[in-house]
């Protein structure tokens, strides 16, 4: 009987492997978010299930044990956010350089991996969303997103929004909202350049906030100010921007507007970037354009015709860069800094 059950879990563990590659090519999104590399992502499979494997341990005792094996194949900087119980598995939230890497484990140890790979109930149409039916509706949908400036999910869903925000205009009151800076100073200071931009230039404000998004090489700076002098400077060359104008702005009221946002998302009990509130009622959206399109146009009395376009169903790419994903598995809608 021990000797059928080791040949059950090398058939599973041999067959979990070839999901793996194939989502991996399937799914290039893996890569670039989770950045531990497919071959870590493959080996865990592997090596990690035998460590466990007919044992039900602990979350703790799974987590450590998952960043022991991370650790042992190179990779450093990781850290334990949380472990939770999910569905049956056990969810470890790890910290890496600021962004939260979920992996799942099953409780005996059998399967270990990503979000794309083990939780495939968020794998239906793009538009799908999980909009509460108690929304109230209005002629003119409010509509707040709360971000980290420099949160990859917080980008993520700017990049899915902005254009929702353009095409709809004025028929929606629509504001970015700041909840503060975990990942440190320089993402204080951005906050209070985006308020101030936004205070300064409204026209161009998403314009900026979109470049920012998109910008790879911004990302890359992770705050330096001397990296990001010469960045921001060509986004405000590109956009018209007065540097001087906005300088001056964030000095002499930086705070107070930073403040007051904390103060805003403090009241509303907000934590966690992405969080979007439609109506006042919190919600939680599929990452894409047309997915987003179709939770606030759900909000109107009456939608307008402007509703009827249809927009990108393909998943922004969470951090900075442009590239998109077609796989809604891809972007869990409850994925947070």
């Amino acid at each position: 009987m021990e000797k059928e059950d080791r040949q059950e879990n090398n058939e599973n563990v041999r067959s979990d492997k070839s999901s793996i590659v194939g989502n991996m090519r399937q799914n290039p999104w893996i890569l670039s978010t989770f950045v531990l590399g497919v071959l870590v992502l493959i080996l865990i499979i592997g090596s990690f299930s035998g460590k466990l494997t007919g044992n039900v341990v602990s979350g703790n005792s799974a987590g450590q044990q998952m960043l022991d094996y991370f650790n042992s194949n190179g990779v450093q900087n990781l850290t334990i956010k949380s472990v939770d119980e999910v569905s049956g598995v056990y969810k470890v939230n790890f910290d890496y350089q600021g962004a939260v890497v979920p992996y799942y484990v099953t409780k005996d140890g059998r399967y270990a991996g990503s979000l794309s790979l083990l939780d495939t109930s968020s794998a239906n149409s793009d538009s799908q969303t999980q909009t509460p039916k108690d929304i109230p509706k209005s002629n003119r949908p409010v509509v707040e997103l709360y971000v980290f400036t420099y949160c990859p999910y917080g980008l993520q869903m700017e990049k899915a929004m902005v254009p929702v925000a353009k095409l709809l205009g004025d028929k929606i009151d629509f504001k970015i909202r700041q909840i503060g800076a975990m990942h440190g100073e320089f993402e204080k200071i951005e906050a209070e350049r985006q308020l101030c931009i936004e205070k300064n230039y409204p026209n161009k404000y998403l314009d900026y906030l979109v470049a920012f998004a998109e910008d790879t090489s911004i990302g890359a700076c992770k705050g330096d100010a001397t990296c990001l002098t010469s960045k921001l400077s060509s986004l405000y060359s590109k956009f018209g921007i007065d540097a001087n104008k906005i300088n001056s702005c964030m000095s002499a009221d930086g705070d107070k507007l930073y403040n007051a946002e904390l103060s805003n998302s403090e009241s509303k009990g907000v934590s966690g970037s992405p969080t979007i509130i439609i109506n006042g009622v919190e919600t939680s959206l599929s990452r894409s354009p047309d997915a987003v399109k179709t939770a606030i146009c759900a909000a109107f009395n009456t939608s307008p015709s402007e509703c009827s376009q249809k927009l990108s169903t393909s998943q922004a790419s969470a951090g900075f860069g442009v590239s998109q994903s077609t796989n809604v598995a891809n972007s869990h809608p409850n994925e947070q800094c």
